[in-house]
């Protein structure tokens, strides 16, 4: 099935159920559903959806702080460049937070009956579900950010513990990991707890009367290096070998076959002599949540690893207690013979992955491309497979220096079906391609069992951790490696972003039990995470490599076929850059703008000098509720009318009006980014909602004043009248302006950008132009024929010209204009550009007029004027409408046409 129009492209837009992927046709929804759709998902989407509309009913308070906090409240990120962006999750990884939270307290799944209500086709019978304790596998596309969904189910269960009376969770985490590549992986984000502090995973303390932050205290235990138990709570995190008994030793490098400790030794099928004995994991603590990673590990209840969780489970019911949860993460939570785990409760599919630009878009070779390859007739592998191996150098060669101009380094990988060809190979790359001499890390086992760069290097454990760190390291320049070449690293956990070019020289027959996804997986991971541009992995192989590859299109996975080999071009992001070597005057097409000093500036004076007496705002009705009304207490955002916060009493429980003004305070100084002024703007918010906000005193322990708190013109006035005052009291304008620096647009740096329609530049310093419109790239393209420009430029972000202003609402914002126009050495435009006006588009005109002035007033070389363009008349005057002749021959035809958007 092609993915549904309406389908978004954000990452981060709430996807609806109806316009999910799903197996549209009819033969392989008859013969390959369970294959292609988890079968409790739909039905689970839909509800969870309509509960997440509805405000998030019947959870704990705890719950509800932490799904608002993720999900519904701005978290502002500073960048480098003195500007703000914003942090959010994914809605894959808001999904399967929500999804479990919903099965857990709104649900309150109690064993596997509980989770087959969810089964509306009737197709999953008791009997496949075989663990007795609650077990939720999440199926996430590699590189959507499963690490992030387990720091946030983590924190879940830790404070629903630690803030709920009758919770059934855990303060204590096993976090498992199949082998010790996945481990490394895991460890770079829970070392020291990181990921916890660098994402906002905790609420800010104060935040619903709790203190968050201050009360996530925890310790982490990796490995063996297990040490005092922490009573406020643990993480184990270590990989299942640790979690086996003495009679099955964890892999070492002194083992005969090193391969069991670099990649993890393989679950075993029988147990009939493996006992499980936690030690000291599981000695001294009656709760535990396990969290696997990588989790197709456990598909088999004869395997150790699922025998050993449910030891874990049964020693804690010997304790009086049980289990509190397992969670398995996973991009291909699959039996061998393909069919999806039953237990699956969400689903972020690599198609909706790809269509979103979560990953890179696998890339194959066109048909005629292809033809051209074929396996020769030897016994010596690299000349069997010369072609194949030659075209992934080609398409390697060509991205190279495309990724090289952002600083990125491309890397090639190699697989092969054995040890012997893998040195063949390796040997092969070295001697014959002088890019790739000393820079091929070889990673397999020898005839010896031993991991090795070479085939004739000694296994050791110095060598074992040297070449693990190599291979983590390959993406950083600090790396000598260019190319990996392997028979293992395959299935998980070796995922480092800078791989551009998969060759494939295996057969990959079914018995193997590898999916074409965890191949294409090794490659998918975004080189440049937080662009919008497409991102591509070159993937080339045998015939029996690519029909493996393209079996995936059964899953909704459109792979792109592109003409590849010598000529063609590369199969990379599109890169804007300064075209240095396009035979173009630089000197005469770059333009230098100045920097000025800002004019609007705000002064954190103390908040003190908020006068309730002196604010404006409307009077808002005071209500009289039925009880029943009153149970319902619902906060909507004012500009979106969304709901974003609700509290249900039930008789028993009664609200704290503390909790529903902090988060009015909170709100406000987030959105002003005010960071210290809580304790003093808390209580001016509690004076005002009492006294003034009905025009007359309420009772704020009544539970009538908060439910007319929850009418959006209650809450939209607390916020506006706040906002509006404390803008006015700590911004001003400074009245000038002084240049104290400039910007050359010949020292922009490559960046990659959306691909998308562009014009070829020959008077900008710029290769190519983009748009944000139609309107934009027809303007580009009239200056680019108009013959007194001489020279112009689009002013991407990444050129850093911003204009500050005070925007509509009172608050200090940045001011990005379009183009940059040069008609001589002593005279240059600023341009804006636009289609429909909003109501900060003559506050931005007004502060552009004004910045003109003030360079003007402190720069005698060049003098800067503006022009504002409007599409509707931009259209008409040049014939772009279809009905109106071509009225603009000069640059200076259209200053004087739109002299009158001047003033």
């Amino acid at each position: 099935m092609a993915m549904h129009k309406d389908f978004p492209t954000s990452p981060h837009e709430i996807l609806k159920p109806d316009v999910r992927w799903f197996p549209a046709d009819e033969t392989l929804r008859d013969t390959s559903y369970e294959k292609l759709m988890p079968p409790l998902v739909p039905e689970l989407r839909q509800k969870v959806f309509e509960w997440r509309n509805n405000g998030y009913p019947d959870v704990s308070d705890t719950s509800r702080t932490l799904l608002n906090w993720w999900f519904k409240t701005p978290h502002p990120i500073p960048h480098a460049d003195g500007t703000i962006g914003n942090f959010e999750y994914y809605f894959a990884q808001r999904e399967s937070v929500e999804t479990v939270i919903y099965l857990h307290e709104f649900v309150k799944v109690k064993d596997k009956h509980d989770l087959l209500r969810f089964d509306t086709r009737g197709v999953v019978p008791p009997k496949l579900i075989e663990e007795t304790w609650r077990r939720y596998v999440v199926k996430m596309a590699t590189g959507s950010g499963k690490t992030k969904t387990m720091s946030l189910l983590l924190a879940w269960s830790y404070f629903h513990k630690k803030y709920e009376e009758d919770s059934d969770l855990s303060k204590n985490f096993l976090v498992i990991a199949p082998n010790i590549i996945v481990l490394d992986r895991l460890r770079t984000d829970f070392d020291g707890l990181k990921i916890f502090s660098e994402d906002p995973v905790l609420p800010d303390n104060g935040t619903d009367g709790r203190n968050w932050r201050s009360d996530f205290q925890l310790t982490l235990h990796i490995q063996d290096e297990v040490g005092p138990l922490n009573s406020n709570g643990n993480i184990f995190l270590t990989n299942i070998h640790r979690v086996y008994d003495d009679k099955t030793p964890a892999p070492t490098a002194e083992d005969e076959n090193s391969m069991d400790y670099f990649l993890g030794k393989k679950p075993q099928g029988k147990t009939t002599d493996s006992g499980v004995d936690l030690g000291r994991i599981i000695r001294d603590i009656d709760e535990l949540v396990v969290i696997n990673d990588e989790a197709h590990h456990i598909h088999d209840s004869k395997l150790t690893w699922f025998k050993s969780i449910g030891d874990i489970h049964n020693k804690l019911k010997q304790k009086g207690s049980q289990l509190a949860l397992q969670i398995d993460v996973t991009a291909t939570p699959k039996h061998n013979n393909g069919a999806i785990f039953v237990q699956t409760i969400a689903d972020y599919p690599l198609v909706e992955a790809i269509t979103q630009n979560v990953v890179k878009h696998p890339v194959l070779p066109d048909s005629p491309s292809r033809s051209k390859l074929s396996e020769k007739q030897s016994s010596v592998f690299t000349e069997k497979y010369g072609d194949y191996i030659n075209l992934g150098v080609t398409e390697w060669r060509k991205v190279y220096p495309e990724h090289e101009k952002l600083g990125k380094k491309a890397v090639l990988f190699v697989m092969t079906d054995d040890t012997k060809n893998c040195d063949a190979v390796a040997e092969y790359l070295e001697t014959t391609f002088p890019e790739f001499k000393d820079a091929v890390l070889t990673i397999h086992t020898n005839r010896n069992g031993e991991i090795s760069e070479s085939a004739s290097s000694k296994a050791s454990k110095d060598e074992l951790e040297k070449l693990r760190k190599q291979s983590n390291e390959i993406d950083s320049w600090s790396s000598p490696y260019k190319a990996i070449v392997s028979v293992l690293m395959l299935k998980e956990g070796w995922d480092v972003r800078n791989v551009t070019t998969i060759v494939g020289l295996r057969a990959f027959a079914a018995p193997s039990n590898i999916l074409p996804e965890q191949t294409l997986g090794r490659g998918l991971r975004r080189m440049y995470p937080g662009s919008s541009g497409e991102e591509y992995v070159s993937v080339v192989g045998t015939e029996a490599f690519m029909d493996f590859v393209e079996s995936i299109q059964t899953e909704g996975v459109e792979l792109e076929k592109r003409a590849m080999g010598t000529g063609t071009e590369p199969v990379a992001p599109m890169i804007i850059e300064v075209e240095e070597d396009g035979g173009k005057d630089i000197d005469k097409l770059d333009i230098e703008i100045p920097v000025l000093t800002p004019r609007a500036v705000r002064e954190y004076k103390n908040l003190n000098d908020l006068d309730l007496d002196t604010l404006q705002f409307q009077i808002s009705d005071y209500y009289q509720y039925s009880e029943e009304e009153q149970r319902e207490i619902v906060f909507r955002d004012i500009t979106t009318d969304e709901v974003t916060h609700t509290t249900v009493l039930d008789g028993a429980i009664s609200t704290d009006y503390r909790s529903v003004i902090g988060y009015f305070a909170q709100t406000i100084l987030k959105d002003l980014r005010l960071y210290a002024a809580y304790d003093v703007l808390y209580p001016k918010v509690q004076e005002f909602v009492q006294d003034k906000l009905f025009g007359k005193f309420v009772d704020l322990e009544d539970a009538n004043t908060l439910r007319n708190l929850s009418e959006p013109n209650a809450s939209r006035t607390i916020f506006e009248t706040f906002k509006s005052a404390i803008n006015a009291l700590t911004i001003r304008d400074t009245g000038n302006a002084e240049i104290r620096d400039s910007i050359k647009i010949r020292n922009v740096r490559p960046f990659v950008v959306k691909d998308q329609k562009n014009i070829t530049a020959k008077k900008s310093v710029f290769n190519k132009i983009v748009g944000d419109s139609v309107l934009e790239l027809r303007f580009a393209q009239f200056l680019e024929r108009v013959p007194d420009v001489v020279s112009y430029a689009k002013n991407y972000t990444q050129v850093n010209f911003k204009i500050d202003y005070i925007d509509a609402t009172g608050n200090i914002a940045n001011y990005i204009p379009d183009f940059l126009v040069k008609v001589s050495d002593t005279k240059t435009f600023v341009v804006e550009t636009k289609g429909l006006e909003d109501l900060d588009d003559p506050l931005k005109i007004k502060r552009l007029r004004q910045w003109c002035a003030d360079v003007n007033a402190s720069h005698s070389d060049v003098e800067f004027d503006f022009v504002y363009v409007d599409q509707e008349k931009f259209d008409r005057l040049t014939g772009a409408d279809g009905r109106s002749q071509n009225e603009l021959a000069t640059f200076s035809d259209l200053v004087s046409s739109f002299t009158a958007y001047k003033e």
